[in-house]
């Protein structure tokens, strides 16, 4: 069984092409981890959220990875300095 996550940010708008190029970091770290299966990167139409995803191939891949993005500064909790109000993680499990 597969976990992922998607999650919003809400980056303030002076900070949002600043907050979309850390996701792709953190990204770029993600691809390189084992039991990596996707990863994306996105912003709504009217530019008020980024919204992150990601796919392992088990809950232990992803917790292992996250670890890696928590020492980039990346986490999947609080506020970064760029967002102006509290992120939604939401975690999936396939079935």
């Amino acid at each position: 069984m597969s976990f992922g996550f998607v999650a919003f940010h809400y980056p303030a708008p002076e900070h949002v092409e600043e907050f979309v190029g850390q996701c792709h970091q953190v990204a770029e770290a993600a691809r390189k981890q084992p039991g990596f299966l996707s990863v994306g990167v996105w912003v709504t139409e009217d530019g008020d959220a980024v919204v992150t995803t990601g796919a392992y191939e088990s809950e232990e891949a992803f917790r292992a990875a996250a670890e890696v993005a928590r020492e980039m500064g990346a986490t999947p909790d609080g506020l970064s300095d760029l967002e102006i109000k509290p992120r939604r993680v939401h975690f999936l499990r396939s079935r």
